[in-house]
C-alpha cells in the first residue's frame, strides 16, 4: 500500500502514462503496431517494450530488486537498439503482459521504499549514480509520458486516432472536416510566416 499522498500522486501520474501508452495499441493489426513510422524506426510495440526495460532497470536494479526474468534485448550479444522493436516471435500479448508484470514489480518497489530511499543507477555517470526513489519516480514518469507522446503521433499517423485515452481524448471538439480546415489554416500560417 502506498503510504504517502505525494507518493500516491506520483504513482497516479505514472499509471496514467502507462495506460495511455498501452491504449495506443488497441484495435491495430500486428503489422501496424510494429510499423516503423519515423526515420529512426519508432513504432508502437517497440515503445512499450522499451519502457518495460526502463521500469525494470530503474525500479528494480537501481534499488537492488532485480526482476528475475531474463530480458533478451539486454543480453550482451543483443542487437543494437533491440529494446525499440519486437521480433516476430515477441507477440503483442507477451510484450504487454511483460510490461504489466514490470508495473507490479515497480509498484512493489514504490510501495516498499520511502521517497528518500537511496538507490544507485549503474549505467549513469559515477557522480550522478546515487539517487532517491523520488528522483527516479520523476525520471520514469517523464520518460514514460515522453514515449506516450511519441505513441500519440505514431498512432495518429497510422489511422488518425488521437488523444490521451479512450473516452477522454483531451482534444478540441471538431469533426473530420473541422480538423482538415484547421490543418489547412496552420499550413497557410506557416507559409505566411516564412516568405522565402
Amino acid at each position: 500500500m502506498i503510504e504517502s499522498k505525494p507518493k500516491a500522486d506520483l504513482l497516479r501520474y505514472l499509471q496514467t502514462a502507462r495506460e495511455a501508452l498501452l491504449w495506443k495499441l488497441d484495435g491495430l493489426s500486428e503489422y501496424d503496431i510494429r510499423r516503423p513510422l519515423t526515420p529512426t524506426g519508432t513504432n508502437l510495440l517497440g515503445l512499450v517494450k522499451h519502457v518495460t526495460g526502463v521500469e525494470l532497470g530503474y525500479f528494480g536494479d537501481t534499488f537492488g530488486r532485480p526482476f528475475g526474468e531474463r530480458l533478451s534485448w539486454l543480453a550482451e550479444d543483443a542487437e543494437p537498439n533491440a529494446d525499440m522493436w519486437a521480433t516476430p516471435d515477441e507477440s503483442r500479448e507477451h510484450i504487454v503482459a511483460l510490461y504489466q508484470r514490470a508495473w507490479e514489480h515497480s509498484d512493489t518497489t514504490i510501495a516498499t521504499l520511502t521517497l528518500d530511499a537511496i538507490g544507485h543507477v549503474p549505467w549513469w555517470q559515477e557522480e550522478r549514480r546515487e539517487v532517491t526513489l523520488h528522483q527516479i519516480l520523476v525520471h520514469v514518469i517523464a520518460e514514460t509520458h515522453r514515449h506516450a507522446g511519441h505513441a500519440d503521433i505514431v498512432r495518429e499517423l497510422i489511422d488518425g486516432t488521437a488523444g490521451m485515452q479512450d473516452g477522454n481524448d483531451n482534444m478540441a471538439p471538431g469533426d473530420q472536416s473541422w480538423w482538415e480546415n484547421y490543418r489547412h489554416q496552420l499550413e497557410r500560417v506557416a507559409q505566411e510566416a516564412d516568405p522565402r
